[in-house]
């Protein structure tokens, strides 16, 4: 037998952009005794969180849960409203927007992009220009990632709506929320989505595994048109059990009082409080980034995120080299670069179930990692973060 690692006291600090930490209440909710999903206390479980899932996309439409990650809910978002063939545009604003355009393109959908730096959010205008130029309607759909977990870059779905209807455009609209929401302002009915993708394991603060989709129902109609093959992404069976709370097959049941807690929780902070906490906590970080004289990888104000924080590394420094020293320094993870900026930057995810003290101790980790990693930046930025704080923070009731 080879020898146990030495123990490392207190907690890892998960400050990646998702998964995020999964709060004791969820923990203890998801470790409750399964039940038959075929009988009267699933359904009303399962009445129970379509219906909260309702208020967390704030929606009146139809909400379906699938046992999956968020890529088979972007999976499910393409294969219910679209033929092979038919066309999609969509913004290259980083990795996962490119990720969900070459899932399209393995569909047998068309996928014409708009390229980006990776800097900022979509470009409500050059959609505008774009679906102008289109006069066949040849795009069925505009599907956009409302915020970017490899830039840090959330972009503004009221005005990507306000392009698509400025361009009378009868195109869908579909927004990937799976590290935005819960987190961040959002509004599918209110906002025109027409798809909206969604998974568990960021703002919903649940462990991965389940994923979803908000329907409209315009979307609903084309799908009845659709002919992408689908089976278990199906929507039809989906919504019909549903009104019952019940699945067309074997749910995720223990994930599913995870959900339910997960949405007694936010509630009970209020969603207005939980967007606002984020917003908070965003722009202590961005000021941690500024002190220490680094560089945050969004450069558009208008677009910076308020879950994660992706910062660029001064030239010749490896940043999986400086996550590497945190991690065996301190037992914190930060998330690594992805595709075009690996390596180049890291990203502080401050996102979920945390507090100041849960930022301040993720940013001193960060500054410590700095210094032995020998990057080159100035002292004070925690300090900075601290300040913020401690200047805005609302005194308990």
């Amino acid at each position: 037998m080879t020898a146990n690692a030495p123990r490392t006291a207190g907690r890892h600090f998960l400050q990646i952009p998702g998964p995020s930490p999964v709060p004791e209440r969820i923990l203890r909710a998801i470790a409750m005794q399964t039940i038959d999903h075929r009988g009267p206390d699933f359904a009303r479980l399962g009445l129970g969180v379509i219906e909260g899932m309702r208020s967390i996309f704030r929606t009146k439409g139809h909400v379906v849960i699938y046992p999956a990650s968020g890529t088979g809910a972007w999976e499910a978002a393409l294969a219910n409203t679209l033929s092979p063939g038919d066309k999609v545009l969509m913004v290259e604003t980083g990795h996962f927007a490119t990720l969900w355009k070459t899932m399209a393109g393995k569909l047998g959908i068309e996928a014409v992009f708009l390229p980006s730096d990776w800097r900022a959010g979509a470009d409500p205008a050059a959609i505008e220009a774009a679906l102008r130029e289109d006069k066949t309607h040849s795009f069925k759909a505009v599907c956009v990632v409302h915020n970017e977990t490899s830039t840090g870059a959330t972009s503004r779905i009221d005005e990507v709506r306000k392009a698509i209807d400025a361009a009378g455009h009868p195109a869908l609209l579909m927004v990937d929320t799976i590290s935005s929401l819960a987190s961040v302002d959002y509004r599918h009915d209110e906002w025109g989505v027409d798809v909206t993708v969604a998974g568990s394991q960021k703002g919903l603060m649940l462990p991965p595994g389940l994923s979803f989709n908000a329907v409209s129902e315009k979307a609903l109609a084309a799908s009845k048109t659709a002919t992408l093959p689908k089976s278990f992404w199906g929507w039809d069976e989906m919504i019909a059990s549903g009104k019952s709370g019940y699945f067309p097959y074997t749910p995720a049941t223990n994930l599913l009082y995870g959900l339910d807690e997960a949405i007694r929780m936010l509630h009970e902070e209020g969603l207005e409080n939980v967007f606002a906490r984020h917003i908070r906590h965003g722009e202590a970080t961005r000021r941690a980034v500024a002190g220490w004289g680094l560089e945050n990888l969004c450069t558009n104000p208008k677009h910076v995120s308020p879950v994660l924080t992706a910062v660029v590394m001064p030239e010749g420094h490896d940043a999986d080299r400086l996550r590497g020293i945190i991690l065996d320094a301190f037992d914190m993870s930060l998330g690594t670069g992805l595709s075009k900026v690996a390596k180049k930057v890291f990203r502080i995810g401050h996102l979920g179930d945390i507090n100041d003290l849960t930022l301040v101790g993720t940013l001193a980790g960060v500054e410590m990692g700095l210094s032995l990693a020998g990057v080159p930046h100035k002292a004070g930025g925690v300090a900075a973060a601290m300040a913020y704080l401690a200047e805005t923070r609302k005194p308990a009731a």
